[in-house]
């Protein structure tokens, strides 16, 4: 079972450079607005691009998605943990919540300009 993480312990591992954030959901979403440094890897991509993205199986991932109900950090936090991923966690509160507390977050037209 994925471990479920807080706000909290999110924002912290963005701090410290101690996880690779992940977001499960499609290019577009991501390119619009995601958490500061995370990768996109659409969850109905991983198997595809997962050794790509995240080479080092040991690595802290943290998986997130668009809200609680959204259910794609789910499938892909535990799609990475079936792949033979060691230390997955899901922010299942996702981008809702951390833009709801007004926290950074970027664009990949930040990126670009």
């Amino acid at each position: 079972m994925t471990k479920i993480i807080t706000i909290d312990e999110v924002k912290q591992a963005v701090a410290d450079g101690t996880a690779i954030l992940v977001e499960a959901l499609p290019q577009e979403h991501y390119d619009k607005e995601h958490l500061p440094g995370a990768l996109n890897l659409p969850h109905d991509r991983v198997d595809e691009l997962a050794p790509a993205v995240l080479p080092d199986k040991n690595a802290a991932v943290i998986v997130y998605c668009a809200n609680g109900p959204c259910a794609n950090s789910g499938i892909a936090a535990r799609r990475l943990t079936e792949l033979g991923y060691t230390n997955v966690a899901d922010y299942a509160l996702g981008k809702e919540e951390w833009l709801a507390a007004g926290l950074p977050f970027e664009s990949t037209a930040d990126a670009i300009a």
